[in-house]
């Protein structure tokens, strides 16, 4: 096959990179660090957009949107947030080009200087909450449940297409809350619908946690996180959500009159998911013919090739599948039909299964007379020939059973590369074979970072409903309360 990848026992990091190219899902643009979403890979994010906006206005909030722009003196507002993204901001200075005296292009206007320099948005906190204030005064003006989709930009060094790039696509949510509990509870709810839209959907077996203190969000006093692992034992943070406190409404002055005529100060939660959901998608459940995709989340979920000798048969398999696709709509199956004359069938079976189309119809002169139908599986590789009569259903079923079978194969693999382990010279051996790592840990940073040192592992989240029995830790031999998520991480 002319996109032959590279496998993934032989550099798993390179056929990430040939899948993504091969397949038509993004590719590397002019701008150093940054991505162009290809229509194919722009369609998976679509879905995935789609069914996250919809979960959200089920739990009560609403879209709007904020500038891209925030002035430099926000961030300086909330010391511990504009320490966490100092280095990654990105600073606009001038607000204008002039042509070079010397003949040489365009120059920066040394005459265009701004005031007050901008930020271009690494995130929306401050931009949001200074607008906040403005909005509220009273306990009947909370709670405010706002999203919005939105681009970023956090100046990597270095990228990797959807894992990390210096603009990506997100959504952000920002709350604001008359109590404490209201604040914890939001937070929380909205870490169950990432985790419940990541397994119904996206098909990825995730653990709910909360990140220890040096890992957790800059200006949080809590990060709630869904964690997935990726094929090559790597974890990957696949959605976070965070109780900000009141530190934020304290930097921006954002009180208001609660229903004892006191005044206090806002509660506060921030939440987001990006376009790094591609990145777990891709590295679940792909394989080395290409991707594997869910049919939740598949731009389309069938797809019918024609096999014909001449025009005479393409016209009957024509008028067959015209019967055929509005029975499959009607079950709300996504169909392409391609009978497209430029390509051979093997090139578009081959195309296809490395596209990750979760099955494939192949319908030929001798299937019409027998009144069947060829049914390719993605997700096994496996084929069949089912009678045409009632084969909507038959996909109806399949697509469910497809689903589900996939999220069964990532849960399967997470729980054999998933175990306990008890020493710390245990786990320097463990931890290159990758897969979590459930260990105790005495709950201070020192020893965390200086296992990060030592073995570039880090706690990837303090289990929600993770195993709670005393232990000692197995660095330090203090007390632990209970057992932490180690491993690599992207």
């Amino acid at each position: 096959m002319a996109k032959e990848l590279t496998s993934r026992s032989e550099n798993y990091s390179q056929w990430y990179n040939d899948l993504v190219i091969k397949a038509d899902l993004a590719e590397s643009s002019a701008v150093r660090g940054c991505m162009v979403i290809k229509p194919y890979g722009y369609a998976i994010w679509e879905k995935i957009q789609a069914e996250l906006d919809r979960m959200f206005k089920e739990t009560g909030h609403v879209n709007a949107y904020f500038p891209l722009f925030i002035p430099k003196s926000f961030l300086s507002k909330e010391a511990e947030h504009v320490e966490g993204f100092a280095k990654e901001c990105a600073v606009v200075t001038h607000h204008r080009l002039m042509a070079d005296p010397n003949g040489k292009g365009l120059i920066v206007d040394p005459d265009a200087k701004l005031e007050e320099e901008l930020i271009v948005r690494p995130t929306s906190e401050t931009i949001i909450w200074n607008t906040y204030k403005g909005w509220i005064q009273s306990y009947r003006d909370l709670p405010i449940l706002i999203n919005q989709w939105a681009n970023v930009v956090r100046w990597e060094m270095r990228t990797r297409l959807f894992l990390r790039t210096a603009e990506f696509l997100w959504q952000e949510g920002h709350t604001a809350h008359a109590t404490e509990a209201e604040a914890v509870t939001e937070a929380r709810k909205m870490l169950e619908v990432y985790a419940d839209f990541a397994e119904r959907f996206m098909a990825v077996p995730v653990l709910k946690g909360v990140k220890s203190a040096n890992e957790r969000f800059a200006g949080a006093l809590d990060t709630y996180c869904i964690e997935a692992l990726m094929q090559d034992g790597k974890a990957l943070q696949a959605g976070t959500s965070h109780f900000l406190g009141q530190n934020f409404a304290k930097a921006f002055d954002v009180t208001f009159m609660d229903k004892s005529n006191k005044l206090d100060y806002v509660w506060a939660t921030s939440w987001g998911v990006s376009t790094r959901l591609m990145g777990a998608l891709i590295m679940t459940h792909s394989d080395d013919n290409g991707l594997v995709l869910p049919p939740n989340l598949a731009p389309f979920q069938v797809v019918i090739v024609p096999i014909y000798k001449n025009e005479e048969q393409l016209a009957a398999i024509d008028a067959k599948v015209d019967e055929m696709i509005p029975k499959l709509k009607a079950l709300g199956i996504s169909v392409k039909y391609d009978n497209n004359d430029n390509k051979k069938p093997g090139w578009k079976f081959a195309e296809y299964e490395l596209k990750g189309v979760p099955v494939r119809l192949a319908l030929g002169a001798r299937d019409l007379e027998n009144g069947t139908v060829e049914v390719a599986r993605r997700d096994t590789l496996t084929k069949e020939t089912v009678a045409i009569e009632g084969v909507e259903n038959y996909i109806s079923d399949l697509l469910k059973t497809i689903q589900a079978n996939i999220f069964q194969k990532a849960y399967d693999y997470r729980a054999s590369v998933t175990r306990e382990v008890n020493s710390y010279d245990e786990f320097k051996v463990e931890i290159e074979k990758g897969g979590f790592l459930m260990c105790h840990w005495d709950g201070t940073p020192e020893t965390e970072e200086l296992i990060k040192e030592e073995t570039k592992a880090t706690i990837r989240c303090i289990p929600l409903n993770g195993d709670t029995t005393p232990g000692v830790c197995m660095v330090t031999g203090k007390p632990s309360a209970q057992r932490v998520v180690f491993a690599r991480a992207y």
